[in-house]
């Protein structure tokens, strides 16, 4: 049909999911907050997108009237500075890769208008760095649609600094740079996902409340009030990352582990030394915090290991042969409220029987509801490309489909 081949072509379409990452060696701190470099390199893990992921679809059409940007159904404000960075960035770059030779139809399509519809499959207000992947998979969406293949990270850091981490799967390091222009302020993969098989890790969503101090403002009060923070980027971080890099090549989990908590503390130190003092961690995180280390104490080495964001919530790590014992010990230390059924999701978790001695060394009083519920994933890869047409979060009239 020939009217169809010309609706074909003034409508463009591409979709694609992206990750979330929990970093092990935090970033905290920028040097620079328009082009978001950071003060210290980091080291993150991608997770898996069967239990957390962005999907975004983004169209070009010559019938659409205006850039609109839909997040989780709800329209939003599409002028956001962020999210204008990375259009442009990525419209430069396809201008640049087409070098004079430009072909009508690329021009054509960098002229059109833009809707862009993104969905998270996990609470956004869970404080699971829903940032990461929603710029992450931004940046790969618009990058298919615009037919661009360059190096992405630099991109996705414009829209927020972790979010270069979620352009990769595996384990992850986002170098700080040393230009003050930022071209070599990027992430590239240390390992691949399927380096560490056995690696699992467990989200503890704490009872949720939104978190007091937005990172981007908690951050630049910690660069400008914080001694330990400056000590942190100078001295303490490109130390820890050699170390965290040999544990993970050499699958290490008593030094992975030791490592991740030691860090994660640090962070949260340089906190509570911002001036006025920044509360991240709640009660139940420092119950969990203890749960953890009497845990391991009883088992005489690093099983479990936590790591904390600018939020409540755990992320645990352990391997696969300890989930069953650790969430059964999660279980007794905070029995869940209401649902017992939704209270482990993700990938499976087997049941396990409780030592008597285990159950008295580790779990002390019990704090019943304090976790609304336990994700349990692995190690992923970083972002996809949906081929699959009925997969599109937009319609062929360019609105979104649900």
């Amino acid at each position: 049909v020939p009217g169809a081949m010309a609706a074909e072509r003034a409508l463009a379409m591409a979709t694609c999911t992206a990750p979330v990452n929990i970093a092990v060696i935090k970033y905290w701190g920028k040097r620079d907050t328009d082009l978001i470099l950071p003060i210290n390199s980091s080291l993150s893990v991608t997770l898996h997108q069967d239990q957390l992921k962005t999907t975004t679809t983004a169209a070009a059409s010559r019938d659409f009237k205006e850039d609109r940007l839909w997040l989780n159904g709800a329209e939003v404000d599409m002028g956001h500075p962020r999210v204008q960075a990375c259009l442009r960035e990525v419209r430069r770059l396809a201008r640049k890769r087409r070098g004079g030779s430009e072909d009508a139809a690329t021009l054509s399509l960098l002229s059109y208008k833009v809707h862009i519809a993104s969905e998270n499959n996990f609470p956004t207000a869970a404080g699971l760095a829903s940032s990461a992947a929603g710029y992450a998979c931004l940046v790969s969406a618009l990058a298919r649609l615009y037919g661009v293949e360059d190096e992405l990270s630099e991109v996705a850091r414009r829209g927020s600094g972790s979010a270069c981490r979620s352009m990769w799967g595996g384990f992850v390091q986002w170098q700080r740079g040393e230009r003050p222009d930022g071209t070599d302020s990027l992430a590239h993969q240390v390992a691949p996902e399927t380096h560490w098989p056995e690696l699992r890790v467990l989200v503890l969503v704490v009872s949720g409340q939104k978190k007091p101090v937005a990172s981007t403002v908690g951050m630049q009060t910690s660069v400008e009030t914080s001694p330990l923070l400056k000590h942190r980027a100078e001295v303490v971080v490109p130390e820890r990352l050699a170390q965290m890099m040999r544990h993970i090549r050499e699958r290490d989990f008593e030094g992975f582990g030791q490592l991740a908590m030691r860090d994660s503390n640090q962070f949260h130190a340089t906190c509570l030394d911002t001036f006025p003092p920044i509360f991240y961690l709640n009660d139940i995180s420092r119950h969990i915090i203890a749960l953890a280390h009497r845990y391991n104490a009883h088992h005489g080495h690093t099983k479990v290991a936590y790591t904390f964001d600018a939020g409540p919530n755990a992320v645990i790590f352990a391997l696969a042969d300890t989930v069953d014992e650790f969430v059964e010990v999660v279980r007794h230390s905070f029995p869940p409220a209401t649902n017992g059924d939704q209270f482990v999701r993700g990938l499976p978790v087997g049941s396990a029987a409780l030592p008597q001695e285990l159950v008295a060394a580790v779990v002390t009083e019990p704090v019943p509801g304090a976790i609304q519920y336990i994700l349990h994933t692995k190690p992923g890869p970083g972002p996809q490309l949906v081929d699959d047409p009925s997969q599109h979060l937009l319609g062929a009239d360019g609105l979104p489909q649900r």
